[in-house]
């Protein structure tokens, strides 16, 4: 088994510990004056934040968790909903070559985090395609 691990820039730890204890619902398992790290229990990945002094928005496309279910979208969504979060949410959606429900939720430093379940996958021929493209509708 292997875990995947993303080190996150942060302008402001405590503000971003904050908000990635509600989105994986736990705490971090390690914490010091600059860094965080998760290791969430329900996902492989070797999660952390490191303070820096300047970050511009999203430095990558956007990041994604996929669940199995279709049940297991519509929990997260409530649940973040619950905890204050705006969620964006996209319903058949046609994504990287499948179709998905999923949802938005854009971190304090202005990362986009998208939920997403896959119905099906979806030939490449389609016209619609789109591709998790975070621009086409903030």
């Amino acid at each position: 088994m292997m875990n995947v691990h993303v080190g996150l820039h942060v302008t402001d730890l405590k503000q971003s510990v904050q908000f990635y204890n509600k989105v994986f619902g736990e705490a971090p398992v390690k914490i010091k004056e600059d860094y965080a790290k998760y290791l969430p229990k329900n996902l492989r990945l070797n999660f952390t934040l490191n303070a820096a002094s300047e970050v511009s928005g999203n430095q990558v496309g956007h990041f994604g968790i996929q669940v199995e279910k279709q049940q297991d979208i519509d929990h997260h969504k409530k649940r973040l909903e619950k905890l204050g979060f705006f969620t964006r949410e996209e319903k058949d959606t046609n994504c990287c070559y499948a179709l998905q429900d999923k949802f938005w939720i854009t971190d304090p430093d202005g990362n986009e985090w998208e939920f997403f379940y896959t119905k099906r996958d979806i030939g490449s021929d389609n016209n619609e395609q789109v591709c998790c493209s975070t621009e086409v509708e903030k």
